[in-house]
């Protein structure tokens, strides 16, 4: 008498929780590296604009953040405080310790409530330092 024996299947990898797993690692990283963007101005309220959107170069910018102080505005650039009079020597002598020939762009971040004279009056200045690549940030609606 011949015995049958039962036919074994071959074992099956699912392919599709590992899909759901690979796709939550994703979102996790690029959550994670999201939230570990650097802001290199100073903690500001800045106006909402539904077109914000933050356009950096090759160049690395230099970020001029506008707030109120007690005595009329406090300027920063990249988190080092200088007077409205000294802003243009001031970034010459940044841009002098650089080796390209270009100026590089300038982020400025200025509170909502700082008023268009106080802006064009940095503005101004930063004419007189030779700078043209000047943006204005806003945050996002």
């Amino acid at each position: 008498m011949k015995i049958r024996r039962r036919s074994v299947k071959a074992a099956r990898i699912e392919m599709m929780p590992l899909i759901d797993i690979v796709f939550l690692l994703l979102v996790f990283f690029i959550y994670a590296m999201l939230s570990m963007a650097v802001h290199r101005g100073l903690q500001l309220d800045l106006p909402e604009s539904s077109e914000a959107t933050m356009n950096l170069q090759e160049k690395e910018p230099l970020f001029l953040s506008i707030a109120h102080g007690t005595n009329g505005i406090q300027i920063s650039i990249n988190k080092i405080p200088v007077t409205l009079n000294d802003l243009a020597l001031q970034l010459q002598s940044v841009t002098a310790t650089k080796t390209t020939g270009e100026l590089p762009g300038i982020l400025i971040f200025a509170e909502e409530d700082i008023s268009y004279q106080q802006l064009y009056m940095v503005l101004d200045e930063l004419k007189k330092g030779g700078f043209t690549d000047i943006s204005l940030q806003a945050s996002s609606e």
